[in-house]
């Protein structure tokens, strides 16, 4: 989740002509190694860059680099047994990963209450060639909303660590591996009892996980490699952030890598070149061209994050850029022990200005990828490799076979580039078979018929639409315990105060009016009257719906969990009822002929007509809402009257400050989102990650969905409204 983490890469990139051994010393707590070539001082990255000469630069620079490796993995105390162990390499091969959220309804129905991870998946094949891991993210930005801690929200999944069981199980039976996460700023919440490392090793035990992902962690600690081999559970750790101990090596099998640098030349990545079986997964959640990851990506022999669903916000890979992952993926797939070669060289020696190419040898066959970091396509002659004889090259790119000009010494391969284009030659000895190979061959072939320039790279955000609410049969006058709200022209001006996604279109959500969903809101609006419950709906109102109707929802889990023996505890009659999810809220609001109100009602009838930013002005009165909870366990809520000063100029009390309100509810192909109002007492300490909150009536909470048993919250209750005739 670390916006701010530095790159990951050695940019080492060769030159300008000067061939004077490089030093490495210093560049040892960057993700990237300084790129070759570039003389000492060379003050420009954009101004002159065209005088680079790689190949004049590349040999001594190479040098210098392994001697830099090999006094690091001394320093280091270098142990590779962690990328030796049989149940840890499928990490070697982990190239297309994904971060997923379990919001997303390709992965849950929240209609038939049942895990889709066929669809899910189903949905990667067709547009990019699938996935060969998944991280399953069910904490943040939902966590902190109550005291719930990054364990229990495990336990809430729809059939709590079983139901995750069987989900996984289903991943795997399609050869997907899966990741959990961790993460250390939860300390905030309730505890567990017990250390992180302890606490996530149950979860990998009763789930049979595979791989554990560090969320800001600069190096997944060796307590959580430890704790899961104690339970007979291998793990692969990944952490998020930049490894900042060069010593995590050893036992972070994998990493993340941010921030490519976008240099004409491709940087090296720090990681693969002391460990070349250390798999990195390129992350730029927020990248709308993904053109320089991907060249990165390839130029290394390391994978991509494939991040679409970030926190609700869906952010699709452009068609060209989806197109890419596949073929890359499919040479990966293909090749997976050539990429972890011991003896990889990036910066392999091109005849085209701008083409870069690395190499990377096996037993019998050797791999170059290519990429063209111009914005023209290269055609022509682009490697001279040494003469062998009976030696056969394929063009990977394009699944053929070149026939090489030969000069003596020198085999020379032609083949084109596209503009900012890919490239893959294999090189395989005579007497050498390769399994698969001519469908391989054929199959990208067919894949290369369509240029990529040719596909379309426009983004487009995702169209999102308002759940509809029904109309009551109108009342002329307010029923018992309502509040008559007349109408009139308004104002609604609010925002979303969700912590990432800045101005993005997409970001919060969209509104009937509106052409997409954006961050911020305003809009003139002619009301009707409605009546509005004065307080919102408490325990008692809450326990005769029970009694009345019988009600008992489907999904049970965590439905009136703070009640005893299936009625409010002693004394809590008056407070609001919680732990009921959003379906719960409109069943008992049917119940009373009722219904929840629209966001734009709601803040109506807390802030009327006058802009005001909390219902009783424009300046904060601590005597009119609950004092802040800022304990680890949360406390009861307070009654439902019990700050009359807090009441909006209609007469309204409650609105703000004791527990979140359900009121719209908003979706789109992938998401499912309610939209809260009046924030909580509740504000958990010790990270800025948690649920913001948003007791101001011109900010509103986006609270993701899933399913009811994990929507139910200790501070989210709800009001209801009737119209008027």
């Amino acid at each position: 989740m670390n916006d701010t983490d530095p790159s990951d890469a050695i940019a080492f990139a060769p030159g300008s002509g000067h061939t004077s051994s490089v030093k490495f010393s210093h560049v040892t707590t960057g993700r990237y190694l300084p790129t070759p070539g570039k003389a000492p001082g060379w003050p420009f990255a954009e101004i002159g860059h065209w005088q680079i000469d790689v190949n004049a630069a590349s040999a001594d620079w190479l040098q210098g680099l392994r001697e830099w490796r090999h006094e690091h993995l001394i320093r280091i105390g270098y142990d590779d047994a962690a990328y030796r162990r049989p149940e840890l390499q499928w990490a070697q091969r982990n190239v297309v990963h994904v971060q997923m959220m379990v919001e997303d309804r390709y992965f849950y129905d929240p209609i038939e209450g049942r895990y889709t991870v066929d669809r899910y998946l189903d949905d990667l094949e067709r547009r990019y060639g699938g996935v060969d891991s998944v991280l399953i993210w069910y904490v943040y930005p939902n966590i902190g909303i109550d005291d719930r801690n990054q364990i229990d929200l495990a336990h809430d999944l729809p059939g709590g660590l079983d139901g995750l069981k069987g989900a996984i199980a289903d991943f795997h039976r399609r050869g997907v591996r899966v990741f959990l996460p961790t993460k250390p700023w939860d300390n905030g919440t309730r505890p567990t009892g017990r250390s992180d490392w302890q606490a996530i090793a149950e979860v990998f035990a009763a789930t049979g996980a595979d791989g554990l992902n560090g969320d800001t962690y600069n190096g997944v600690p060796r307590a959580f490699y430890d704790a899961c081999d104690a339970r007979g559970c291998p793990v692969v750790l990944q952490p998020e952030s930049t490894m900042s101990a060069e010593e995590a090596l050893i036992w972070n099998v994998q990493s993340w890598g941010k921030k490519v640098p976008a240099d004409v030349v491709p940087a090296v990545a720090k990681w693969k070149w002391l460990e070349p079986r250390h798999m990195i997964n390129v992350e730029n959640r927020w990248g709308r061209l993904r053109t320089n990851d991907l060249q990165y990506c390839f130029f290394n022999g390391i994978g991509y994050v494939a991040w679409e669903n970030v926190w609700g916000i869906w952010n699709q890979l452009v068609e060209r850029d989806a197109e890419t992952l596949r073929r890359i993926a499919a040479i990966y797939r293909q090749f997976p022990a050539l990429l972890v070669s011991a003896e990889w060289t990036p910066y392999y020696p091109t005849l085209q200005r701008g083409v870069y190419a690395s190499r990377f040898p096996g037993d019998g066959s050797t791999l170059w990828t290519v990429v063209n970091r111009t914005e023209s396509p290269i055609a022509g002659e682009q490697l001279a490799l040494p003469h062998v004889e009976g030696v056969r090259y394929l063009d990977l790119w394009h699944g053929r076979e070149l026939k090489p000009r030969q000069d003596g010494v020198s085999d020379i391969l032609d083949f084109e580039l596209e503009a900012q284009g890919y490239g893959a030659v294999l090189a395989i000895a005579p007497g050498i078979t390769v399994d698969g190979l001519d469908a391989f061959l054929a199959r990208m072939a067919e894949l290369a018929r369509t240029p990529l320039q040719s596909l379309s790279t426009v983004w487009r955000s995702l169209p999102q639409s308002c759940v509809p609410i029904e109309r009551t049969a109108p009342i002329a006058e307010p029923p018992p315990g309502m509040v008559r709200i007349p109408g009139g022209a308004f104002d609604f001006v609010v925002g979303g105060v969700e912590i990432e996604g800045q101005q993005w279109d997409g970001v919060d959500v969209q509104y009937p009016w509106e052409s997409s969903a954006r961050r911020f809101h305003r809009h003139r609006m002619q009301l009707q009257p409605f009546h509005i419950d004065r307080t919102l709906v408490t325990n008692q109102q809450f326990h005769a719906f029970i009694e009345a109707s019988g009600y008992q929802p489907r999904d049970t889990h965590n439905f009136l969990r703070d009640w005893v023996h299936g009625a409010p505890r002693a004394g809590w009659s008056n407070k609001p009822v919680t732990w009921i999810s959003l379906e719960d809220a409109r069943a008992y609001a049917a119940w009373a002929h009722k219904r929840l109100p629209h966001e734009w009602e709601w803040q109506y009838a807390a802030q009327g007509s006058d802009g005001r930013l909390y219902p009783w002005g424009n300046a904060w009165n601590p005597h009119a809402v609950p004092p802040t909870q800022r304990d680890r366990v949360l406390g009861p809520p307070a009654d439902v009257d019990a700050y009359p000063e807090g009441a909006s100029p209609f007469g309204v009390l409650d609105l703000i400050g004791n527990v979140w309100q359900w009121t719209d509810e908003f979706e789109d192909e992938h998401t499912r989102a309610a939209v809260l109002r009046g924030g909580s007492a509740y504000l958990p300490q010790t990270s800025h990650w948690y649920f913001p909150q948003a007791q101001r009536l011109d900010q509103h909470g986006k609270y993701l969905l899933m399913a009811p048993g994990k929507d139910r919250s200790a501070c989210i209750g709800f009001r209801c409204v009737v119209d008027v005739a």
